[in-house]
C-alpha cells in the first residue's frame, strides 16, 4: 500500500495529465477536479523538538561569528533566511522584539534580500538573554554593508543592508555554503544524524515548544513565526500542547484549594 504522501504526489501527477487531456481535447474535463474527488493530503511528522543540551551542543561547535544564528532561531523563532539578513536596526533592545524586515535567498542560483515568507514584515519577541548575545557579538563582529538586488537578481533594485551575520569575507550568507561548512558539522559534533529534520528550522520547534509549555496560546506564537494562519501552527505543534495537562491540573488544585481551605468567610451558611 503506497503512503499518503506517496498518493498525493501520484495524484498530482495524473492531475497534470487530464489537465494536458482536456487541452488536447482528448476528454472534456479534468475528473481530478471534480468536487467529489478529495485529494490526497500527506500526514504531518510529529515534530520532536530539540533539548536545550542539544542546542548548546551545537551553538558551541560553530565558530564564534555564527553562534548568535542558534540563538535568534531557538529565542526568536526567525528562521535561517531571516537570520541572515537581520540588521542591527532590527532590534529593539528596549522594547525587547526583534523586526523580521527581510531574509536573505537564492533565485535563480544568485542570493538577493526579499520580503519574509508570506511576503510580510513581522514582530518577534526578543528576550533578554538574546539581546545580550547580539550586543555582544555586535561588539566583535561589526555589521558589514552588503549590496544585493531586491527580490529579482537581474531586475531587482539593488538594496545595501548592514547585516550582522556575513563570511570571514564580507559577503552575504549563502544557505547551501553555510549548511555545508558550518551547520552540518555542527550537529555531527552535537551527535546528530545529518537529516531533513536537524536543519536550522529545528531552532524554531525549540522556540515553540518551550512557549507552549509556559502556557502562551497559539495565536500569539503564530505571529511571531510568521505563519499566514494559526490553524496551520496548530496542526503542526498540538501534540506538544498535550504537556500543559499537568499544569492545567495543578492551577485547578491550587484554585480548589484556596476554595476547601478554612477560614471560612463570614456568612457561610452551614445548612
Amino acid at each position: 500500500m503506497l503512503a499518503v504522501a506517496t498518493r498525493s504526489v501520484c495524484f498530482s501527477h495524473l492531475s497534470a495529465i487530464m489537465t494536458a487531456a482536456v487541452d488536447d481535447r482528448l476528454i472534456a474535463k479534468n475528473p481530478c477536479s471534480a468536487k467529489s474527488v478529495t485529494q490526497p493530503q500527506p500526514i504531518p511528522r510529529k515534530v520532536v523538538p530539540w533539548t536545550p543540551p542539544t542546542v548548546a551542543a551545537i551553538r558551541a561547535a560553530l565558530l564564534p561569528r555564527y553562534r548568535c544564528t542558534v540563538d535568534l532561531g531557538g529565542g526568536c523563532g526567525a528562521r535561517q533566511g531571516e537570520i541572515f539578513g537581520v540588521a542591527p536596526e532590527d532590534f529593539d533592545f528596549d522594547g525587547g522584539w526583534l523586526t523580521i524586515r527581510r531574509q536573505v535567498k537564492r533565485v535563480r542560483s544568485r542570493l538577493v534580500f526579499g520580503l519574509p515568507k508570506n511576503d510580510k514584515e513581522r514582530q518577534t519577541l526578543l528576550p533578554a538573554s538574546v539581546a545580550r548575545e547580539i550586543k555582544t557579538h555586535l561588539a566583535e563582529f561589526e555589521p558589514v554593508p552588503v549590496t544585493l538586488p531586491w527580490e529579482d537578481p537581474l531586475r531587482g533594485e539593488e538594496v545595501t543592508v548592514n547585516l550582522v551575520f556575513t563570511t570571514s569575507r564580507r559577503g552575504a550568507l549563502n544557505r547551501t555554503t553555510f549548511n555545508k561548512l558550518s551547520w552540518h558539522p555542527a550537529i555531527a559534533a552535537a551527535g546528530l544524524d545529518r537529516t531533513r529534520t536537524n536543519g536550522m528550522h529545528a531552532l524554531r520547534h525549540l522556540f515553540v515548544s518551550t512557549l507552549l509549555d509556559a502556557g502562551e496560546n497559539i495565536r500569539a506564537i503564530s505571529e511571531w513565526l510568521g505563519h499566514s494562519d494559526p490553524a496551520f501552527t496548530l496542526r503542526v505543534y498540538t501534540h506538544l500542547m498535550q504537556s500543559s495537562q499537568g499544569r492545567a491540573r495543578t492551577a485547578l488544585d491550587n484554585m480548589i484549594g484556596l476554595l476547601m481551605a478554612p477560614p471560612w468567610p463570614h456568612g457561610r451558611d452551614d445548612q
